[in-house]
């Protein structure tokens, strides 16, 4: 049976990852949901594309109307980040359950979402486990994230869950460190905090996996590179393979919080880097049939142009 796939925020960043692996996956045909943009995909509207586009609003829950007729699994990659709280909880809450409530009328078999480790709060995580510790937003974004969450998970749903995305099409993760990284005019030294990440490639990949898996997955998942990197290697990373300008530079912790004073936007994403937030999960593997991908170091020097070329801009 060919399956046929529902992806919402099919032009996203993570969204248009799923999309361009479900296309490079024989017998699968997508039905992209916008409620903006063109799909960010070759030939949209190519006679015998694999897939279809439909519109719909998560802000909207009447054009959800049929969007999951015929479908036998939903990818929801949708999802309102920016700080406006009241958008946010109209999207993230009540566009979530919207969607989960469509896609049980029309009888779609399985529901993945993709969530965040932001909804577990500041930390620290040292190899935590999906069900070691609940949900604590810290912030109102965050907040209508994890209620979204419960209503994938409330219908028997999976939810992926990564902490670091990366790679082309980022203008959020990196850029923010090289913001940081200005600020400081050094790489801190010595911080052994640990951060989980992922190459938004391999996270497509993941998301796709769990829609097509043998077995249908369910709860939650911890879907980052097994290996964690440190606060140090991370900046250092960064500062080195963007060629940016303090990279031969380093300075302590302390130098660094005295730098960030007159900054607390910075200072506390500073404070956030210094605490571990290591995820682990060895399911995702196993249960979602994906390889872990490329470490940090690797992808990320793969990634690196791109990310010059934007910062340029």
């Amino acid at each position: 049976m060919t399956p046929r796939i529902l992806i919402t925020g099919a032009a996203g960043f993570i969204g248009s990852r799923v999309v361009s692996a479900a296309l490079a996956t024989p017998g699968v045909r997508l039905r992209l949901m916008t409620h903006r943009t063109a799909p960010d995909v070759p030939a949209t509207t190519a006679p015998g594309s694999g897939f279809e586009t439909v519109y719909g609003d998560l802000a909207d829950p009447a054009s959800l109307r049929g969007s999951c007729d015929g479908v036998d699994a939903v990818i929801h990659c949708a999802a309102q980040v920016g700080s406006d709280e009241p958008t946010a909880r109209t999207v993230n809450d009540h566009g979530t359950r919207a969607l989960v409530d469509e896609a049980v009328r029309a009888g779609a078999g399985r529901i993945v979402q993709l969530g965040t480790a932001a909804v577990y709060g500041r930390g620290p995580f040292a190899a935590l486990l999906p069900g070691e510790a609940e949900p604590a937003p810290a912030s109102a974004i965050s907040l209508t994230r994890a209620a979204g969450e419960k209503h994938v998970l409330a219908a028997g749903g999976a939810v992926l869950r990564p902490h670091i995305v990366h790679g082309p099409g980022d203008r959020w993760a990196i850029p923010g460190l090289v913001a940081l990284l200005r600020y400081l005019s050094a790489a801190p030294a010595g911080c052994d905090a640990r951060h989980s990440l992922i190459d938004v490639e391999t996270l497509g990949r993941a998301l796709l996996g769990a829609a097509l898996a043998p077995e249908p997955p369910a709860g939650v998942y911890h879907v980052n590179h097994p290996d964690p990197v440190t606060c140090s290697e991370l900046l250092s990373t960064v500062l080195g393979e963007l060629g940016l300008p303090w990279a031969g530079t380093e300075i302590g912790l302390d130098e660094a919080r005295a730098r960030l004073a007159g900054v607390p936007y910075a200072k506390h994403h500073f404070e956030m880097l210094t605490v571990d937030h290591w995820f682990a999960d060895g399911r995702v593997g196993r249960d979602l049939g994906c390889p872990p991908g490329p470490d940090f170091r690797t992808s990320f020097a793969a990634h690196a142009p791109w990310y010059r070329e934007f910062l340029a801009r």
